[in-house]
């Protein structure tokens, strides 16, 4: 009986001329574009900067933060209020004001002082141009004092600390390499999860399920033959965007190929099952479609894809504790990055495994089979 049920659905499936494709360009696209515009990367910022020195040195200074290609130099004032209205008019997003003296305190070892104002309507934005224009100033500031110690000067000189930085599993700090596996994550969620929630409600409305209901076709059995092509389709998304990593990326997971897919079958059983849930209580397409776009938008939001759970309030830990994209997430990162196996991915293993059991248990209880 099975084995007509699933015929019944690839049949289904490859009828539909839009489903197919998706299944493949979905993938391509989120991968190609999705990495490269959502980003923490901030460059470009626009620099206004007041030079009341004049001097070598604040020229040096200037030119070494327009080099980093983070800023973007585009407008030069003569005092902070004419400053001040580049930022209002939009044109500028960070002002850098340069004292007077500020050469001659350097080489008489008083200190020069920089003033840096930063936009802050976009907090996010604001804070790490601040934190870029810190970090060259402090750079810029270590050369001078080499340039001012005499060579030779022994015991005498300023001391300094030397700092050997080593970034773990992301040696470049290259966001791509954090996103890509969540994003697999994103589109295998999107996939599994909306395609099983309109599947059973789209037979409701073309009548089909009355012929299932009175057929001799058990509840566990149809939801089992609902679930094996979408569990199918996400073993294929999922290969997809390993493909698409490593040609574009070349990104190769740290660990197993296989610790992955272990924990992708159990998350897309999860995923699919919540969606077959979704189905079974849908009476109209648009309602599960709406229903589904607000499980994905809670998912989402609540998984670690573009802020870290840990600095989340309390509350949104507990709901983040109950995401399944959360847990997953956490795997897809974990493997890609850390090269970590199942047995340091224990509790997300546990966690997945509990969601599977329940979703696809409900979404057999919650069939109502009509004779």
């Amino acid at each position: 009986m099975i084995k007509y049920l699933l015929r019944k659905e690839f049949k289904q499936i490859l009828r539909n001329g839009f489903l197919p494709k998706m299944i493949f360009i979905f993938p391509l696209n989120v991968l190609l574009i999705f990495p490269w515009a959502a980003s923490y990367e901030i460059k470009n910022l626009n620099l206004s900067v007041i030079d009341n020195d004049h001097s070598t040195y604040s020229q040096q200074l200037t030119q070494k933060i327009i080099s980093s290609n983070y800023f973007k130099l585009t407008d030069v004032s003569p005092n902070y209020n004419k400053a001040l209205k580049s930022i209002e008019k939009g044109e500028s997003d960070i002002i850098l004001e340069i004292p007077p003296h500020f050469e001659k305190d350097l080489v008489n070892r008083q200190g020069g002082k920089i003033m840096i104002s930063a936009n802050a309507v976009n907090g996010m934005k604001g804070s790490i141009g601040m934190t870029y224009l810190s970090s060259i100033i402090s750079d810029y500031n270590g050369q001078v004092v080499q340039d001012l110690i005499p060579t030779g000067a022994g015991t005498n000189s300023t001391p300094t600390i030397q700092i050997d930085s080593q970034y773990r599993f992301n040696p470049h700090l290259n966001y791509r390499v954090f996103m890509v596996p969540a994003l697999m994550v994103m589109i295998l969620t999107l996939l599994c999860g909306f395609l099983p929630a309109v599947s059973i409600v789209t037979e409701k409305e073309r009548g089909t399920m009355e012929q299932i209901n009175v057929s001799p076709v058990s509840k566990s059995m149809f939801i089992l033959a609902k679930l094996i092509p979408y569990w199918i389709i996400g073993f294929i998304v999922i290969s997809i965007g390993f493909l698409v990593a490593w040609a574009v990326y070349g990104l190769i997971p740290a660990g197993y190929f296989a610790s992955i897919y272990l924990f992708a079958a159990i998350y897309i059983l999860a995923i699919s099952g919540l969606g077959l849930v979704i189905s079974n209580y849908a009476a109209t397409l648009q309602q599960a479609m709406f229903i589904v776009f607000f499980f994905m938008m809670l998912f989402i939001m609540l998984s670690g894809l573009y802020t870290p759970i840990d600095s989340m309030p309390e509350w949104a830990k507990w709901i983040a504790a109950f995401n399944p994209l959360k847990h997953f997430m956490i795997v897809m990162r974990s493997i890609y990055l850390k090269g970590s196996n199942p047995l340091q991915l224990l509790d997300q293993l546990m966690a997945l495994v509990g969601f599977a059991v329940f979703f696809n248990t409900w979404a057999v209880l919650s069939y109502h089979k009509k004779n």
